[in-house]
């Protein structure tokens, strides 16, 4: 069975004050058994440890080390506590023209470095809109996700790039067929297909969170701002819970 993740991305948001949050999220993480991971800054990820959380970066290089000034390795990660990353989110895509080749060698950098890579995928608004979705993610699943994938190693985070930060939400129609076409794209290519973790994200919070978990390939959410505070994304802890 895949297993439940409530993954929280602060991006470029959180200083040292901000890690007080941390600590009730921890607390609801250990109470309701739900695996709870917060990705701040990598600024925080050392100051961010705290029992019954998980830790993780937002992005990696695909390098070891070496003349990158401004990036960071997923050693670098590791060694500052770090279980998880983020690759291939879609404002690294956008903002950085990250391909999927790109994504598909940070996976395999994380894994190199003992982290599970979090690989998000998702398409366009004009891509939906032109019936394109389900081809321009089956690529990217295909092309980001590297053959040495297993669910122990990798969860696949779909975020429908129109939806995030936007407060739009996909349909439950619409995330129940991304999903459902995902879990069996990776049943096809994986003997563990089955058993990936699969999350949504884009705009997820508590208010509208119990549907989405409805959904039986949901398997947890990567929640943007709504997991900056812990009033916001314990609540979507505990609907993960319930489901």
């Amino acid at each position: 069975m895949p297993s439940k993740l409530a993954a929280g991305n602060w991006k470029m948001h959180g200083l040292q004050s901000d890690l007080s949050e941390l600590q009730a999220i921890a607390d609801t993480a250990t109470a309701t058994s739900i695996p709870a991971l917060i990705c701040p800054p990598a600024t925080l990820i050392a100051a961010a440890a705290t029992p019954g959380l998980q830790i993780g970066g937002q992005n990696c290089h695909i390098a070891e080390q070496g003349a990158h000034t401004g990036d960071i390795s997923a050693q670098m990660l590791c060694d500052a506590g770090a279980s998880h990353v983020i690759v291939g989110h879609s404002e690294r895509r956008s903002d950085h023209n990250e391909t999927d080749k790109d994504i598909e060698a940070q996976a395999k950098a994380a894994w190199s470095a003992g982290l599970i890579a979090i690989i998000c995928i998702g398409e366009t608004l004009a891509q939906r809109e032109a019936g394109n979705c389900l081809d321009v993610l089956a690529k990217q699943l295909r092309n980001s996700v590297p053959d040495g994938a297993t669910a122990a190693n990798t969860v696949v985070a779909y975020e429908p790039v129109w939806a995030i930060g936007t407060g739009r939400v996909a349909g439950i129609e619409q995330i129940t067929e991304v999903h459902d076409a995902l879990r069996a794209d990776l049943c096809v290519r994986f003997n563990d297909g089955k058993d990936f973790t699969l999350l949504y994200g884009g705009s997820v919070k508590a208010a509208n969170v119990n549907e989405i978990f409805s959904c039986a390939n949901v398997n947890g959410a990567l929640v943007g701002g709504a997991s900056l505070k812990a009033a916001d994304f314990c609540p979507i802890i505990e609907a993960l819970a319930a489901q």
